[in-house]
């Protein structure tokens, strides 16, 4: 299974290709459009959420709501390309020869430069404009932009379905935005953790945690600032053995945290206990084996992964997300073609998106779940899989 993403924050629309589904896979395009709209909500976010519903359509490899086994195109558009269009047109001069256009940005009329020649610290702007040799950092900023995960989270959905089909869910939720945090075990189940966060508008499973998140959040708006935190991911329990040891490239740990990694602003992710472990003996850290009818543990601190492969817990995984790069108060830059200093461009608003972000996780842990899975009992439908699946369930229970 593979996928690839494609299209630009305020292009026409963004695209993806997703390959290796297997056929006769019943999918919801209701459920597609539930997690996108998850991810465009959460306490914190900004006016770019106003102006796209994002609602997916579907131009091939599902036919009368099943999958053919033929790769899926999937396509969301952009609201916001009437107001760009002039902008980021493929052809002509796309704004480069105008000092200034008019655009409607967030209901209001709004005078914006096409040309964008001043980087925004922590952003892919500078590294990326000398990189590929680009004059205008537009051309680097749209690709970059966050807006690029709507379409990794309707991948997500699909592989969800797939995956729901094996008894796998997930649930993501948010530990932490700014100071405040969620510092208690967490004794819920999975089903509970995930009716709690979708009831709050920061995903937070904790009614009073969340309005102390929403003070830090209105605190931070004031003073023109942008706050980041941590959310973490869990499943219910995977099959023993997804993943392997005998290679790094194909550890599940390696593969999952790698997917972490790849969501914009992610900076650090941890599986199971993390970085506790290098605070605690070994006898406070590993998990002890016990059986009874099958082999199984009284504790998770290794987060469902042992050796590179899923050890029949559920998975637990968290990621750090910095705050986001662009500020009302923006922070001191050199402009690219003069090398003047100059306060850094603004081009969004949230002062958050740690809620968004979970949603996003989600998805990408989905997809490398499911391509794991395809790699360990792959076949070219669903009935098939599901065989093999069963077949090998059967073995090691007989173990």
């Amino acid at each position: 299974m593979r996928y690839l993403t494609a299209g630009e924050s305020h292009g026409k629309a963004i695209t993806a290709i997703l390959e290796g589904i297997p056929a006769n896979l019943k999918i919801s395009k209701e459920d597609i459009d539930r997690d996108l709209a998850r991810r465009q909500g959460g306490y914190g976010r900004g006016g770019r959420m106003k102006i796209e519903t994002d609602q997916v359509n579907i131009l091939s490899g599902i036919r009368g709501g099943k999958t053919l086994g033929s790769p899926i195109t999937l396509q969301i558009e952009n609201n916001d390309w009437e107001n760009w269009q002039d902008v980021m047109a493929a052809f002509g001069n796309s704004g480069y020869d105008q000092e200034e256009i008019t655009i409607k940005k967030e209901t209001k009329i709004k005078h914006v430069k096409p040309k964008v020649t001043k980087p925004r610290p922590g952003h892919a702007d500078l590294a990326g404009s000398l990189k590929y040799n680009q004059e205008d950092i537009r051309n680097i900023l749209e690709r970059a932009s966050a807006r690029e995960t709507a379409m990794r989270v309707a991948v997500g959905a699909i592989a969800k379905t797939f995956l729901r089909n094996f008894g796998i869910e997930f649930a993501g939720h948010v530990l932490q935005v700014g100071r405040v945090a969620l510092d208690k075990e967490l004794d819920i189940d999975l089903d509970e953790i995930r009716e709690r966060s979708e009831d709050s508008p920061l995903r937070c499973v904790d009614k009073e945690v969340t309005q102390q998140m929403i003070e830090e959040i209105d605190q931070c708006k004031t003073e023109g600032n942008s706050l980041g935190g941590i959310f973490e991911i869990r499943t219910t329990a995977l099959p023993i053995g997804l993943g392997s040891h005998v290679q790094w490239d194909r550890k599940l740990d390696a593969r999952l945290t790698a997917a972490l990694m790849s969501i914009q602003a992610i900076k650090g992710v941890e599986v199971g206990l993390g970085f506790e472990v290098g605070k605690r003996w070994g006898s406070k850290v590993h998990d002890e084996i016990f059986y009874e009818d099958r082999f199984y543990r009284k504790s998770n601190n290794a987060g469902g992964i042992e050796g590179g492969m899923s050890n029949g817990e559920p998975l637990v995984l968290r990621a750090a997300m910095k705050p986001i790069p662009t500020l009302y108060k923006p922070l001191s830059s050199i402009d690219l073609e003069s090398k003047e200093e100059f306060k850094a461009s603004v081009e969004r608003s949230d002062v958050t998106a740690v809620p968004a972000a979970s949603v996003v996780g989600e998805a990408v842990v989905a997809i490398e779940l499911a391509k794991v899975f395809l790699e360990k009992f792959g076949g070219d439908s669903i009935e098939e899989i599901r065989i093999n699946y069963e077949n090998y369930l059967t073995m090691v229970r007989e173990r």
